[in-house]
């Protein structure tokens, strides 16, 4: 976007520093598999192309079904988007602040795309806080809507804003996710955890030369690594603010 709603703007790019990132991932020579086929070699060690590299984009965004997509495809870059369902159906209450979105009925036209489309909850909030009965809620009615809308199964998921537990990830595989993806701010590897993948945030500030260094296996720490001690104990301060406000925006 070029004029993003503040509350988003950190983590968006102007539409020619987009092309500039995507044109940069093609001239090095990676390869583009989607989130699942990383999944698969993974848990299963199915083989992936030489130098793969996987595109990810949650929400769903206005433009995801659109110009978005169509920066993608043009390039032959497949790529993965993970849908907050209540976002996407207007009147819904829905955790995500307002901002220009796709409708759920569009999910198909992501698919013409290239793109695959996995589930990123109903209402964005901060998984790791909520009681047992609302984390299931969250994984499997999303699942479900699109797996209604699409005509097919959902087998991948995204974290909001990538926050998990040991608890959250038992619960997505118990509702049916055949994978997960974290963030972490870091590259991903051949030993990273199905449940648990590491990806790189693109934020406002990130240059091509960034996405550059990144597509060279640099600039980042590589996962799997623990959780560090300050990670835990904001996880144990959220849990103990949503036991008093309640469920919150993961963002």
């Amino acid at each position: 976007m070029e004029d993003p709603p503040d509350w988003i703007a950190e983590f968006t790019v102007s539409p020619a520093e987009f092309a500039s990132h995507l044109d940069a991932v093609v001239a090095c020579g990676r390869t583009a598999v989607t989130a699942g086929a990383l999944a698969r070699h993974l848990a299963h060690g199915a083989p992936l192309p030489p130098r793969p590299v996987v595109l990810t984009f949650d929400d769903g965004f206005a433009d995801l079904a659109g110009p978005t997509a169509e920066a993608l495809a043009a390039r032959g870059l497949p790529a993965t988007a993970y849908l907050t369902t209540g976002a996407l159906v207007p009147g819904r209450p829905c955790l995500l602040p307002p901002a220009p979105m796709m409708t759920l009925d569009r999910a198909p036209r992501l698919e013409e795309y290239g793109m695959e489309v996995g589930g990123h909850t109903v209402t964005h909030p901060q998984l790791d806080t909520l009681a047992p009965g609302a984390l299931r809620r969250e994984l499997r009615d999303s699942k479900a809507e699109l797996e209604d809308v699409l005509g097919h199964e959902v087998a991948h998921l995204a974290y909001p804003h990538g926050y998990n537990s040991p608890a959250v990830r038992r619960a997505a595989a118990a509702a049916g996710y055949a994978s997960a993806v974290a963030v972490r701010h870091a590259l991903s590897s051949g030993s990273d955890e199905v449940y648990r993948v590491a990806r790189l945030i693109v934020r406002r500030t990130h240059t091509t030369a960034d996405v550059e260094r990144w597509m060279e296996g640099r600039g980042a720490r590589t996962a799997p690594y623990p959780d560090s001690p300050a990670t835990i104990g904001w996880r144990v301060y959220r849990r103990g603010r949503a036991l008093v406000k309640g469920p919150e925006f993961a963002g």
